[in-house]
């Protein structure tokens, strides 16, 4: 039997909050503010674990890791995505490609893609040129607009292959 094509899509936002290091993509942005949230607030990676979790139908980042727990408060979210991984592995999957926007009118992120590929890459084990991430803004609209926080969306490609019999 041939492996399965699926598709799996996620999205996030967070709020900026004053006296939090701003995480993103597992890479820290020097910025005045960071994301509010029980965890590092890595958005990025937040959305990314849901695409993919979404993908092999294993829940989402909630399921996984609630917000009601005190155990995963401050968890870096790089032990998120790589549990993440983890639960691929267990459903046979391989990630193919990955594809996030992130929306945010400040920081600028394209100085920052290299770095945020690369420790995405390391963190899943794959090759970083099948990741893609781009930076929009909303043109002043919206919360992103008003500078209030930053918005992901996440595609991301897996195969996933027929369990093994003998």
């Amino acid at each position: 039997m041939q492996c399965e094509m699926r598709v799996g899509i996620g999205f996030d936002v967070h709020r900026f909050a004053a006296g939090r290091r701003l995480m993103l993509g597992g890479v820290h942005i020097p910025y005045p503010q960071g994301l509010e949230g029980h965890s590092d607030a890595d958005v990025l990676i937040h959305a990314l674990v849901d695409a993919l979790l979404g993908a092999v139908g294993a829940g989402d980042i909630g399921s996984h890791f609630p917000d009601s727990n005190p155990d995963y408060s401050g968890i870096d979210s790089a032990e998120i995505l790589a549990h993440t991984a983890g639960v691929l592995v267990r459903r046979n999957a391989k990630i193919i490609w990955i594809d996030a926007v992130v929306i945010a009118e400040a920081p600028r992120v394209l100085p920052y893609v290299p770095a945020m590929r690369k420790r995405i890459g390391e963190i899943l084990s794959m090759d970083s040129s099948r990741i893609s991430i781009k930076g929009k803004t909303t043109e002043g609209l919206g919360f992103t607009g008003r500078k209030e926080g930053i918005a992901v969306q996440v595609a991301a490609t897996v195969a996933v292959h027929p369990p093994e019999t003998e």
